[in-house]
């Protein structure tokens, strides 16, 4: 089997051996990573500019771009997997500039200094599970009320209440109170019971009819009959969905931002 290198990195290269190498690093749908110098022109559904600074640029196999600061997760810039690129030399400084199509935006990104260049052709063929805790599926229903019902509409969240805190606290859409509790794996008699004593607590200080929904993946054995004598509900949740919903809000909040 022959030696594979997936990875080549150039400390301090000139402008020109960089265009070189990136030219044809996309040319052949391999990945680049650019640290240096560089300020950032966005043109498309909003204009945005990026003054000068030290920066992570990540070109990615798919025509996808990335602009990080040296600091937080989320990019500052960002472009989509399909763009197009023109890369060229002007003077003493490096252009790259990254095209979309459907919808027409691009973004130019211009380094006077690169301090290092790395030229990747991986491979990743793993499969990914994803999960999310009991406050990622909190935070889910909050972002997408649906998810527990339609016509859901949360009131507040982690609400104090005598016998603990309330995970989602909201009305139906008949007006009526739902006091929600969240378990992340299968629920138990307790679930339900902390449920109840929640609910009663409620009904003390409110004027109208409480509901009480029990929210996990799936319900021990039992559990169900114990929730229908003591007058609540279930609502089967799976986390991977609520992981799937943050991970869409969170790529809209981005495109929306652009």
């Amino acid at each position: 089997m022959p030696f594979r290198k997936p990875v080549v990195a150039i400390e301090n290269p000139n402008v020109e051996q960089t265009a070189k190498f990136v030219k044809e690093a996309v040319s052949k749908r391999k990945a680049v990573v650019l640290v240096g110098n560089c300020w950032v022109d966005y043109r498309g559904r909003a204009n945005s500019k990026l003054e000068p600074g030290e920066r992570i640029v990540v070109i990615k196999e798919d025509g996808s771009v990335l602009v990080h600061r040296p600091t937080g997760y989320e990019p500052v810039n960002w472009q989509p997997a399909g763009c197009l690129f023109q890369i060229h030399v002007t003077g003493d400084v490096l252009r790259v500039r990254a095209i979309h199509r459907r919808p027409a935006e691009s973004v130019n990104i211009t380094f006077n200094r690169v301090y290092l260049l790395s030229v990747m052709s991986l491979v990743d063929k793993g499969g990914f599970s994803l999960y999310a805790s009991e406050e990622d599926m909190q935070r889910a229903i909050l972002l997408d009320p649906s998810l527990l019902e339609v016509g859901f509409e949360p009131i507040s969240y982690e609400k104090k209440v005598e016998p603990g805190f309330v995970d989602v606290y909201g009305v139906d859409r008949d007006g009526k109170f739902v006091v929600v509790e969240i378990k992340r794996k299968t629920a138990g008699k307790n679930a339900a019971l902390q449920l109840a004593r929640y609910v009663d607590f409620v009904r003390t200080t409110a004027n109208r009819e409480i509901r009480g929904v029990l929210v996990a993946p799936r319900l021990a054995k039992g559990v169900q009959k114990l929730l229908a004598t003591l007058g609540l509900e279930f609502k089967a949740l799976d986390p991977k969905r609520c992981g799937e919903t943050l991970q869409r809000t969170e790529t809209r909040k981005l495109a929306d931002f652009f």
